[in-house]
């Protein structure tokens, strides 16, 4: 597979983010493969999240290919960088067909990279997860590398304008420890699994956080910051419709 496009982007992604000062800490790189497929399943609290947790493997000489929807696909500059890179897109229409691409890439010993909450949390905690990270795991008899990218939200997230201004923010990643899901095993039981692996890592991300979250806008509210709570969160969204 032609890689011209992924290094150079890599190249450019870590430019910006040193210009705008992000210090950003990766710990349990080591639990990436250096061959052979795996789903990195990964939360998401801003827009910046996948370029920021592909970086997380370049240490292990591996490129991630993000399920990504088709709207990015469709822009007239993303797009062509979205494919020349190899990434994946998400027909929310036909989500089978990229549910089969995704399969092909992790038999094919590719590391893929999915964000199972769908869209860019509220609240900042681990929204309901998608079936697919399982379903996709199972079949394809791969590890699932539960994955936490946090600090992202204060750069750019849903509902806030985005401030690249340098402020030497950190961004903390890690990968937390593969487990495998059965294919015979009970969808419910692997998504639970998954959940509870998100959000051990999650709090222990927080917990080291170099930044207080108190009374800070980017700070969920179980940490004393004045995100909105999931239920707030769900009452506002019932509320809309």
């Amino acid at each position: 597979m032609s890689e011209l496009v992924y290094p150079p982007v890599i190249f450019a992604m870590r430019t910006f983010f040193k210009s705008i000062g992000l210090r950003i800490n990766i710990t349990g790189a080591q639990h990436i493969p250096t061959t052979g497929g795996a789903l990195m399943v990964i939360n998401h609290i801003g827009y910046l999240d996948f370029a920021l947790t592909g970086l997380a493997a370049v240490p292990r000489k591996r490129l991630v290919r993000f399920m990504a929807k088709k709207e990015i696909f469709d822009h007239r500059i993303s797009g062509p960088l979205m494919r020349g890179m190899h990434h994946i897109s998400v027909d929310r229409a036909n989500g089978s067909a990229s549910f089969v691409t995704a399969l092909r890439a992790l038999k094919a010993g590719e590391i893929v990279g999915i964000f199972a909450e769908g869209t860019i949390s509220r609240s900042f905690e681990i929204k309901e997860l998608k079936t697919g990270a399982v379903r996709l795991a199972a079949a394809a008899g791969v590890p699932i590398l539960p994955t936490i990218v946090w600090g992202s939200q204060r750069i750019w997230t849903k509902g806030k304008k985005r401030d690249f201004r340098r402020k030497h923010v950190p961004i903390a990643i890690a990968i937390g420890e593969p487990f495998m899901i059965d294919r015979k095993a009970d969808l419910a039981l692997g998504e639970s699994m998954l959940r509870e692996h998100l959000e051990a890592l999650l709090h222990e991300v927080q917990a080291s956080y170099p930044d207080s979250h108190v009374g800070q806008w980017w700070g969920p509210a179980r940490l004393g910051g004045t995100a909105p709570t999931p239920e707030e969160v769900a009452r506002q969204k019932n509320g809309n419709l």
